[in-house]
């Protein structure tokens, strides 16, 4: 016991420490990203014999390059806290949205607000368990390609092939999983019989990546820019010392 209280206290410090130390704009932007992939995920945009796409695959590459940035910069276990924090806001989001399309009103007609907002619990459960997994993943491979970038580490190949890399397998696998769990699993019992085929979820999980990968690719430039100046303004530094990783 008294080892995994030490534990807890050690990840409680670490935790508010990177909170203090952590731009707000990118944890803003990513939790916002994640909580809107959430919500876009309720629509399918494309459904065809070998295709699916979702409403997600709009904003889910923002979610990729803050925590490629986090990574880059913090390290991946700075990433998945955040990440954690992300799904815990957005589950909360989710509870506040449900509360306020059950609570009845005479004032319109809010059909359409209750059953956007009101969400549905297993897209909830297939978009939270998905975005944990891949998130994790993701922030482990950016991590471990970076380090093979010895002599380099902080150039612009280093930085590109990390986060190409990893966007293009964690968000196959966001797609995936998520297709997997809604598409294929829940929807042909509580969607009068609607489904994706396990070949739709994975050419949805292979497109979805490859256009997220554009994405990257698009505004990857910027992320880069963005931890050369944290590095050259010591951003973070409290965290990194505490961790060992200012110190190198």
């Amino acid at each position: 016991m008294t080892g995994i209280k030490a534990w807890i206290r050690k990840e409680k410090e670490e935790t508010a420490v990177l909170l203090r130390c952590i731009p707000a704009t990118v944890v803003t932007l990513f939790v916002v990203s994640v909580i809107c992939m959430n919500l876009l995920a309720n629509k399918t945009l494309l459904q065809l014999d070998w295709i699916a796409l979702d409403g997600g695959i709009l904003i889910s590459w923002l979610s990729f390059m803050c925590m490629d940035i986090i990574t880059k910069h913090f390290g991946p276990k700075a990433s998945n806290r955040i990440s954690l924090l992300a799904a815990g806001i957005n589950l909360l989001t989710c509870l506040i949205f449900f509360v306020a399309s059950v609570i009845p009103s005479n004032a319109s007609d809010y059909a359409a607000f209750d059953g956007i907002f009101g969400g549905t619990w297993f897209i909830l459960l297939g978009s939270t368990v998905a975005f944990i997994s891949s998130a994790v993943i993701n922030n482990r491979l950016n991590w471990m390609i970076g380090k093979l970038f010895c002599k380099h580490p902080d150039g612009k190949l280093a930085y590109a092939m990390r986060t190409y890399i990893s966007t293009f397998i964690g968000q196959f696998l966001d797609n995936f999983i998520f297709s997997v769990i809604v598409f294929v699993w829940f929807a042909p019992v509580f969607w009068d019989g609607f489904s994706w085929t396990v070949l739709q979820c994975a050419t949805c999980a292979l497109t979805g990546a490859l256009a997220e990968l554009a994405m990257e690719v698009l505004f990857s430039p910027i992320g880069y820019r963005i931890v050369t100046r944290w590095k050259a303004t010591a951003v973070g530094k409290e965290y990194l010392d505490l961790i060992g990783e200012g110190k190198k």
